[in-house]
């Protein structure tokens, strides 16, 4: 079963979250700091984390960038989840920025908390653990000489690569994070398609129930920054299609 690392200085929140998760088969693992989750994350082979903002010794963000720069083990793909009492809009931007999964504001419903963690887990194991693709396999990022076919998605010059979770467009090539890759593949399998938020949202979080809008806008924001001949529209009142050529930009 996933093991599953839980960092709050509120030791309430984290017994309460411990029990909840516990009742659902998962093993459970405590710290109190932010020093101290980075630590359990260096040690352990963490299925996901749970982290809150405000912390001694290392706040949330730090953790977050701690985690997200972990590239050479692959532990940096791993599902991650904000808990904070920090409400704002900036805040909650920030967090996602920086790669948070999924932002929950304090206080929270453990039943949602728990939903979000299985619908994390669900997705990670649908996309075959891409946690550690690419990892030790002989290949160059990008390069589509070694690769399976069945691994390449290719729509005008852009190629997504499904073993190693990244987007060439010929001259450059991004890695991607897992919900990135996951709303690209979407886009790129039905080009011109438009494709609504709840879509957008079950595709990349694995639940559209309470679809975030600044969430998408979020990871959208960041796709447009890496794919240069390409674009993703909004259609007022309907949602999002993705477009590209065979170079330069639309």
């Amino acid at each position: 079963m996933s093991k599953i690392l839980i960092a709050d200085d509120e030791k309430e929140i984290v017994s309460l979250l411990k029990i909840y998760l516990e009742a659902e088969g998962y093993t459970v693992l405590e710290a109190f700091d932010g020093k101290q989750a980075t630590e359990i994350f260096a040690r352990e082979k963490i299925d996901l984390l749970i982290v809150d903002i405000m912390m001694p010794q290392m706040n949330g963000y730090e953790v977050i960038k701690c985690v997200r720069g972990n590239s050479s083990t692959g532990k940096n793909m791993i599902p991650l989840l904000v808990i904070s009492a920090k409400t704002q809009v900036s805040d909650r931007i920030l967090g996602l920025d920086l790669g948070a999964d999924d932002y929950i504001p304090k206080p929270f419903e453990p039943l949602e908390v728990v939903a979000k963690v299985k619908a994390q887990l669900r997705r990670m194991n649908a996309l075959g653990g891409i946690a550690g693709a690419g990892a030790g396999d002989g290949k160059t990022a990008g390069s589509a000489a070694g690769a399976d076919d069945k691994s390449l998605l290719t729509v005008g010059n852009l190629v997504l690569n499904r073993n190693e979770c990244t987007v060439s467009d010929g001259k450059n090539t991004h890695d991607l994070t897992k919900i990135e890759f996951a709303v690209l593949e979407m886009f790129m399998t039905e080009p011109r398609r438009v494709f609504t938020l709840e879509q957008i949202y079950e595709r990349g979080w694995g639940d559209a129930e309470v679809v975030d809008d600044n969430t998408v806008r979020v990871t959208l924001s960041h796709l447009r920054e890496k794919i240069t001949n390409a674009k993703i529209t909004n259609i007022r009142g309907l949602g999002y299609r993705f477009e590209c050529d065979d170079g330069g930009k639309l």
